[in-house]
This record gives C-alpha cells, structure tokens and sequence, in this order.
C-alpha cells in the first residue's frame, strides 16, 4: 500500500505538485493573516462608542466639541525576564499590541488610560531588564500625536506595599509623568491619579507624601465646586479648575467584599466569586476608601487589579468599574472600556477583544483541514466519492 501510494506521488507530474504546493501555502498564509491580523479588525469594528444622554439633541459639532472619548484598559503585565518564556512573551505581547494599534486605528480616541500593573516584574527588575521592559511597552502602546496617553501605577510596577520602595516609585514616575495626587483635566472633565498602593495608611515616607498631595488636590476640587458668592477665604488663593465632579482612576479597587455581586460574561468564575478580599492586598482598605470618597466626592471611579470586571455602587451613589485585564495571559476573554465623557455626565460600553479559544479554534480546523488535503493529494486517503462507488460495486458483486 504505502510503496504504490510512494510511486503514485513520483510520478505526478512536477506542475501539477508546484501548484497543490502553491495552494497550500496561500492556505496556510491566509489562516495565518487571519488569526494574527485580520481578527482583530473584524472583531473590534463591531464597537462603537456609547452616546450621551441628550446627545439627539446636539448636534455633531457639539458633541464631537464636548465629548471625550477615552479608552481605558488594565493589567497589560508584560512578562519580564525572570518569569517571562520567550514564546508565551511573543503570543501575548503581540495580541496587545495588534488590539491596541487596532482600536486606535478604528476608534480614534483622544486619550487612552492603563490602570497599572502595565509590567509584570517591575517590582523586581533591575534597571536593564527595567529598561527593556519600557522599551518594549512603548513600542506596543505608541500612540498617535492625537491621542494621549496616561498611565496609572499598580503593585506589580513599583511592589506591593512591603516591597514598595522610592526608587521604585521614581522610576515609574520618571517614564510615565504619574504623581499620585494628580489631576488631569482634559475638556473640563477632572481625572484624578492615585497611587493606591500607598494608601497603606501606616505612614510610610511614601504613604505620607502621597496622602498630602491627594489632600491638597482635595481641597483644590472643594474650591472649585463652591459658588462665588460662598467662596471660602482659603480658596481666594487656589489655581482656578473646572467644577467638575471628579474621576478617580486607580490600581486596587475600592474596599468590597469580594466578586459575589458581580455579573457578566467576564466577571470572576463561580468558584472564585464567594472568596472574601484581603484588604490591602486585593481591596484597599475600609479606612482608605472611606477616604477617598470623602476627599473627593467623585462621580465615577475606575480600577484594576483584580483582572475581572464588576461594578459596584458605593454609599448608594458613586459607581465603581473594575476593568479587566487586557492580555490573553490573565482571562480568554479580554476587553477594554470605552467612554464618552462631558464635565456633567458619562456613558460608558465594554468592547470585547478576540477571544485566544476561538482562535485556537480556527487553528486546529485548519490544520486539520491542511491534514485531510494532503492526504487526498497523495492519494493515502480515498476520496468519498470513490470510497462510496466501491461500497457500491462490491455491493452489486454479491
């Protein structure tokens, strides 16, 4: 059997090989450009940017004049040398970076927000795998001139608190321009950064400074929201900022239970839901959230950390988003936030990327196709037709 089948293949002529070999290489080449490329178009144009309440009412100059769209996303964790394996480095980092560039390239955002853990061994790296780390991620995360890009610090860039350090924290802040405390404002829409790992509340040098900018940035926002004839004498002195109810864009999440009230498609797993926080590690603390929510007041606050999403309601008012994370490497199904924003009000809609078992998927059918093809070609698999027709011909002979 397999010396016939081995002659047969020989003696084809030698056109006839070139062209199935031409076939299956364009085969092969158009699963490929699908599944790394193509995927994430198809994908991705399917989201569109969430409208305004009343935005029927103005009309498209207004809107585009007034609106902020943003992106925000967590929990990119590029893998370091330490941990990182070349070829899972290679997979995840190039799904990001096709998603990434993709959005940008469909939705054109004005600015784009990472709530920390942007690497994945920034708190033990040393300054050249530090370096390389950053090299990496702005070649991943570049942006446009159009867009801008903001970057919050989380516990696997500077530590958890314990490992936490002011040359690491520098080091962060030196790359990416983040002080905890600072405020961005962008169309009159107020952005607090936080540093919420060093809302430890133990008084750590590091602690210590970043509570007294978040304070003094406190008492700025309370200036701007009272009304002339209600100015306090310490605000006559104050820079003066649009009064607009801030958002607070931070690492950890604000203090919570645990996942059990959470719902959707990419929420915690049933079996992780009803395990209880640690505060400090998974959640801020009880003390430091009721802080924040008393500094600022803040109408919307955006988090990371826990690589799934939730919304939460605190003090029966302020909603929470937790976004998850961005990589294939944390959950199969990552995705990003997109919002539109006005100093008044926000509209805000989940845009799901690829997901990594649908494309393994697509892999394996085609390789099993790939498979099937060949096989036939050299004539080791019999085509259906012939295998039937002598199904059919023995049948008749008895």
């Amino acid at each position: 059997m397999l010396s016939s089948s081995s002659t047969t293949v020989k003696n084809l002529p030698l056109k006839r090989r070139l062209c199935f070999l031409l076939k299956l290489m364009c085969f092969v080449s158009s699963v490929l450009i699908f599944c790394e490329f193509l995927i994430y178009y198809v994908v991705i144009l399917q989201c569109r940017w969430p409208d305004m309440k009343g935005g029927a009412h103005m009309s498209e100059k207004e809107t585009s004049a007034s609106v902020l769209k943003a992106i925000i996303l967590a929990d990119t964790h590029l893998l370091g040398e330490i941990k990182g394996h070349w070829l899972d480095k290679l997979r995840r980092e190039w799904q990001m970076e096709r998603s990434f560039q993709t959005a940008l390239w469909l939705l054109q955002p004005d600015i784009v927000f990472i709530l920390g853990d942007v690497f994945d061994e920034g708190k033990w790296s040393s300054p050249q795998a530090w370096a390389e780390d950053v090299r990496r991620f702005r070649k991943m995360f570049r942006c446009p001139v159009s867009t801008e890009l903001v970057v919050v610090v989380g516990n696997h860039d500077i530590g958890f608190h314990y490992e936490m350090t002011t040359y690491k924290v520098n080091r962060f802040e030196k790359v990416f321009n983040f002080t905890s405390g600072k405020l961005i404002t962008r169309k009159g829409i107020n952005f607090v950064l936080v540093n919420s790992v060093a809302m430890e509340g133990d008084g750590c040098a590091v602690c210590r400074t970043s509570e007294a900018k978040l304070v003094a940035l406190s008492h700025k926002l309370n200036c701007s929201q009272q009304k002339p004839n209600h100015s306090n004498k310490g605000c006559s002195d104050m820079e003066k900022i649009p009064a607009s109810e801030p958002i607070l864009l931070q690492h950890y999440p604000l203090y919570r239970k645990s996942d059990a009230e959470c719902t959707g498609e990419d929420s915690a797993p049933p079996e992780e839901k009803n395990i209880p926080f640690k505060e400090k590690y998974d959640v801020l603390s009880q003390e430091a959230s009721q802080k924040l929510l008393w500094w600022f007041q803040p109408r919307l606050i955006l988090s990371g950390h826990t690589h799934s999403a939730c919304e939460v309601l605190h003090a029966g008012k302020v909603p929470e988003i937790s976004v998850p994370s961005f990589s294939w490497r944390n959950r199969n199904n990552p995705s990003f936030i997109m919002g539109s924003i006005t100093p008044t009000d926000f509209s805000l809609q989940k845009c799901f990327l690829p997901f990594e078992s649908r494309v393994f998927t697509i892999y394996c059918a085609a390789g099993a196709l790939l498979v099937i093809l060949v096989l036939a070609h050299v004539q080791l698999l019999t085509p259906p037709f012939y295998f039937a027709q002598r199904l059919i011909s023995k049948h008749k002979a008895v």
